[in-house]
């Protein structure tokens, strides 16, 4: 059978340790009177099941209906309620208000726009309760500039069924933008190979832009730091996790 879509080859080949280093940071930030979290951008899922499994209320928001079919079928294999949303985040109106909002794996830095990360951000305190908190991580300008110009990565399974082709180079035409050529290449039941490739694009802002946005939108606490929260930033840093708490009116 045709390995399906490109989410399906995508969710298998992501480096699991990264969903763990994030259940811990979000286990290590994260209240004790927190119960509720939405997972903006939680595609596939498998944050979210790690962090029912952690006994948290979890509702993963996500673009794409194929990632959220994906993240049912985790679910349903782990055995964990996960509440599923298809929705745009730059616009959470019908959603409720919960005790905390996470968004990770840089997926702030897709949209078009800070206009659009504004927007976003505005969204999310809007349904943070009063006391809540918001924890995400965007690529720096360093990264952006300095580590993606250039960068291969390249992957083929040892039974040479699947490749992975990574490519990444400076968008000119944006300030700390970076742009992905992602192709997988699946090998079919015949022995012929199916190519899937996607372009992605992304841009990072400057850490006084996020702070003052966040500051505009309700957010009177503002924590930065690197390495899943175990460090703190440089300029060399390459990821910038947000520890965000919302103002109590």
């Amino acid at each position: 059978m045709i390995y399906g879509t490109f989410a399906q080859l995508y969710d298998e080949l992501f480096e699991s340790d990264m969903y763990q280093q994030w259940r811990e940071f979000v286990n290590s930030q994260l209240p004790n009177y927190a119960k509720t979290i939405l997972d903006v951008a939680g595609g596939a899922g498998r944050l979210g099941v790690l962090l029912a499994e952690d006994g948290y209320d979890v509702i993963d928001l996500d673009y794409s209906e194929e990632m959220l079919s994906l993240a049912l079928k985790h679910a349903q294999e782990s055995q964990v309620p996960l509440t599923l949303v298809q929705g745009d985040m730059r616009d959470l109106s019908g959603l409720d208000q919960y005790d905390a909002i996470t968004c990770f794996a840089d997926s702030l830095c897709y949209l078009d726009d800070f206009n659009d990360v504004r927007a976003t951000l505005e969204q999310m305190a809007a349904h943070l309760k009063d006391d809540g908190v918001l924890l995400f991580d965007v690529i720096t300008p360093y990264q952006t500039d300095e580590i993606y110009p250039g960068y291969m990565y390249n992957y083929e399974d040892p039974d040479a069924q699947r490749a992975f082709l990574w490519h990444s180079y400076a968008d000119d035409d944006v300030l700390h933008g970076v742009i992905h050529e992602l192709t997988f290449f699946y090998q079919m039941t015949a022995g012929s190979y199916q190519r899937l490739h996607e372009t992605h694009f992304e841009r990072a802002y400057e850490l006084k832009d996020w702070q003052t946005a966040l500051a505009q939108v309700g957010f009177d606490q503002v924590m930065v730091k690197a390495d899943f929260g175990h460090r703190e930033i440089n300029d060399q840093t390459t990821r910038w996790f947000f520890i965000c708490r919302k103002q109590v009116k």
